[in-house]
């Protein structure tokens, strides 16, 4: 990949990095939900069985599964933490190694199961890798993308990510096709054998691509850097282009690093504002699982086949459906996210899903005999599919590398992103019981949750499109309070001078006002 400079060397990074990635991500996640009610699965893990079973013993097989799926997730969670401490020392690349390695090891654990004790290693390990590679491979994107086409580049995790969930939903349906014989535990063991090859790709193309200088040059390496820009942006090494960015980011690290960065840091005000930027991205994950886009996605099944009474044929082809239309509908965020801005998107999405929760907590409340209202609930899973990709899938891990400081944007990002896998946690362990206990009460508290998003990110989340990571840190600096720089930035990325100066004067006449210094 040596030649490859420019638009081609950036397609290179996201066809071989990103998109097996993120792949990984949202086949591991989901790569369990389909396949608990297949005869050969509760045979191998009669633990879990929730299929065959009723009254004590199935509540108590459905606290357990809750548990199996969720230990993935913890595996992220912890994955996630850990770069805390080895991003910054490892690098990028080497980081997202690791992360590949270890799905690797867990996927072949959980292919080869023939108990639940060794699956379960099997999906922590698998966790492990993919927690690191969601705290790793956004950061890096957001580092060796231009501030034009960040958003573009960013926003296609939740592309593969869904693209991800589509392919496990339809694979574990083709491969449940296999309902006798001698070959019955394929019905399972492909679709966990699957995302092998993905692992494996990702660890034999992620050296052949550039690591970020923007950490080569934290690290001192400032003409690795240099010459890593030349080829990302396709000028020469002596460009003033280069030249300035290079300044740019140099600069940025002695404005933020007077003092080593420690992460009690991101606990402290000061003039950075780092404790207003952590909140935004802590908040922002937990927007992105409490909304309900993880209930949907890996337990669309089970709510098909226990909330609308449909046979498991027909739930696992709506699921399919339901991933695929989701699939379809991220093409949405890559064509608006540079263009409309991230504030918009996360609006837009948050009005959506909450108004298809509501809906369906109303529709699902129906018994199962009334058709008109199981036809209500699948359109509006069908919905709830078109509003998540839009601001939830993607540009919530690309806004959180955009607001972090470049001293802390790993160890930012990592906590942020063990927060979504934390809130994830919550979800996969409390949805099977909820939906056997409460029903379609469980919808509201997303409903409610959902219809908070566009609150709160109207008040308090900053525009970050159009900027460089240089000017977005520059933004916190340079104002006082969340209102100045939610309007700071929203004049910076239009673009206008003339705006500029005036929401300036405005805002100095309000701060005025507010202090005594100047009537109404």
């Amino acid at each position: 990949m040596a030649l490859l400079r420019g638009s081609k060397l950036s397609v290179a990074q996201i066809a071989l990095v990103v998109a097996p990635a993120f792949v990984l991500f949202g086949y591991n996640q989901a790569g369990v939900g389909g396949l608990l009610s297949l005869p050969d699965w509760t045979k191998t893990f009669p633990e879990i069985d929730t299929t065959n079973t009723t009254g004590s013993e199935k509540s108590d097989n459905a606290t357990l599964q809750g548990l199996v799926v969720a230990t993935f997730v913890l595996g992220a969670l912890v994955g996630a933490l850990a770069c805390m401490y080895i991003g910054n020392f490892l690098g990028r690349r080497k980081n997202i190694f690791l992360g590949g390695a270890l799905s690797l090891v867990g996927e072949v654990l959980c292919t080869s199961s023939y108990g639940l004790a060794q699956f379960i290693v099997g999906r922590t390990i698998i966790g492990l890798g993919v927690g690191i590679l969601s705290a790793t491979v956004p950061v890096w994107q957001a580092e060796c993308s231009s501030a034009a086409h960040r958003g573009k580049h960013v926003v296609l995790d939740g592309l593969f990510m869904t693209f991800g969930y589509t392919l496990e939903s339809w694979v574990n349906l083709g491969a449940s096709q296999i309902k006798s014989g001698p070959n019955i535990s394929a019905s399972w063991r492909f679709p966990l054998a699957l995302p092998i090859a993905l692992s494996i790709m990702l660890m034999a193309c992620i050296f052949t691509m550039p690591e970020s200088p923007r950490w080569l040059i934290q690290m001192g390496r400032v003409e690795e850097a240099r010459s890593i820009l030349s080829k990302l942006k396709d000028l020469p090494e002596d460009d003033p282009v280069i030249n300035a960015e290079i300044d740019g980011i140099q600069y940025t690290l002695e404005e933020t690093t007077v003092k080593k960065a420690s992460m009690k840091d991101m606990f402290t005000m000061g003039p950075e504002k780092l404790f207003y930027r952590f909140c935004l991205c802590i908040l922002l994950q937990f927007y992105q699982q409490m909304s309900g886009s993880n209930l949907i996605s890996v337990y669309a099944p089970v709510i098909f086949q226990q909330n609308l009474g449909l046979d498991g044929q027909t739930s696992r082809i709506l699921s399919g459906g339901t991933l695929t239309w989701k699939f379809l509908s991220s093409f949405v965020a890559f064509f608006t996210i540079d263009r409309f801005g991230r504030r918009p998107l996360f609006m837009f999405s948050g009005v959506g899903m909450g108004s298809c929760m509501l809906a369906l907590a109303i529709s699902t409340s129906f018994p199962n005999s009334n058709k008109s209202a199981g036809v209500a609930s699948v359109f509006f899973v069908f919905m709830y599919n078109f509003f998540v990709p839009i601001g939830f899938l993607g540009a919530n891990f690309l806004y959180c590398a955009e607001v972090a400081p470049v001293k802390l944007r790993v160890s930012m990002s990592a906590i942020s992103t063990a927060n979504h896998w934390l809130w994830n946690f919550v979800v996969v362990m409390a949805t099977p019981v909820a939906i056997a206990n409460i029903g379609n009460y469980y919808f509201i508290l997303f409903c409610v949750i959902s219809f908070c998003i566009p609150l709160s990110v109207y008040f308090f989340y900053p525009e970050t499109m159009g900027q460089s990571l240089e000017q977005i840190d520059a933004v916190f600096r340079d104002n006082n309070n969340p209102l100045a720089i939610v309007a700071a930035s929203k004049i910076l990325s239009s673009g206008d001078p003339k705006k500029i100066y005036q929401e300036k004067k405005s805002e100095s006449r309000v701060e005025n006002v507010i202090s005594g210094k100047e009537d109404v």
